[in-house]
């Protein structure tokens, strides 16, 4: 029996693949794999693609078919065989990528204006920072095509400027707290009001303890919930935007509004 082919690109564009977080082993196994599989399924639906199997009978099928040696993991490799070729790309190089901090960390430096975008032309500077704060050794033929499938993939519109958010899809998704704000995203006006509430003295910034108070705020007006430990990664990975412990009104409103500021 040949390998299986890709799924169809409709079926599996937004799936958020990363290696186990407890082994950085190369595979993916138990709740992990749980969870990829309810993605999965979620992408079908949104694709229009459904069955009447319910949810157990679905995964027993795709182990069947997807784990050769029946140990009841996926490797990587296995998985690369099936994502499409965007998916497939991410899969592999969230594997090389640190924490959400020093993701921020890095975006800081080369988003100078703090428009939520950099330029192209700072990318090659910008992976190299990020794989160099991961400890990931890399040469440059690896760097330069990096480089150039990200700018394939991000830059869409060719206009050289490529999105935070867009960009934060290179972390592994238990790091990527722009997700999690997915569905919370504020208008101008909201953001404006909310800023306003928790700048008191109107100095234009925040610091950590506001900030934290503003992110419970959000949290429970939209009614989701957030754990202490969730709560300090977010702020310590939004405070890596400040400067010097002044997170400005622009620096946040690229994390928190639904278009980054003009």
């Amino acid at each position: 029996m040949g390998s299986p082919g890709p799924l169809p690109q409709l079926i599996a564009p937004q799936l958020r693949l990363h290696p186990s977080p407890a082994h950085g082993n190369g595979y993916i196994e138990g709740k992990e794999l749980e969870n990829f599989f309810q993605e999965l399924e979620s992408a079908r639906k949104g694709a229009g693609v459904d069955s009447k199997d319910n949810f157990g009978e679905k995964m027993k099928e795709f182990m069947h078919k997807y784990d050769k040696n029946a140990d009841g993991k996926i490797e990587m490799a296995e998985l690369a065989q099936i994502l499409p070729t965007e998916e497939n790309f991410l899969l592999c190089f969230r594997q090389h990528v640190g924490s959400s901090s020093e993701f921020m960390e890095a975006w800081r430096k080369y988003d100078t204006d703090r428009s939520g975008y950099i330029e192209a032309n700072e990318l090659k500077g910008f992976l190299s920072d990020l794989l160099k704060k991961a400890n990931r050794p890399y040469d440059e033929p690896k760097l330069q095509e990096y480089t150039q499938t990200i700018l394939r993939m991000f830059d869409m519109n060719g206009d050289g400027k490529l999105g935070l958010s867009e960009m934060s899809r290179l972390l592994p998704v238990q790091e990527n707290f722009l997700l999690k704000f997915q569905g919370m995203k504020l208008s101008s006006e909201e953001f404006n009001a909310i800023f306003a509430f928790y700048d008191k003295d109107g100095s234009g910034f925040i610091d950590e303890n506001e900030l934290d108070a503003l992110l419970k705020d959000l949290y429970e007006k939209n009614k989701k919930e957030m754990s202490i430990q969730q709560l300090t990664n977010y702020r310590k990975s939004i405070m890596n935007l400040s400067d010097g412990g002044k997170l400005y009104r622009r620096e946040l409103e690229i994390v928190l509004c639904n278009e980054p500021p003009m």
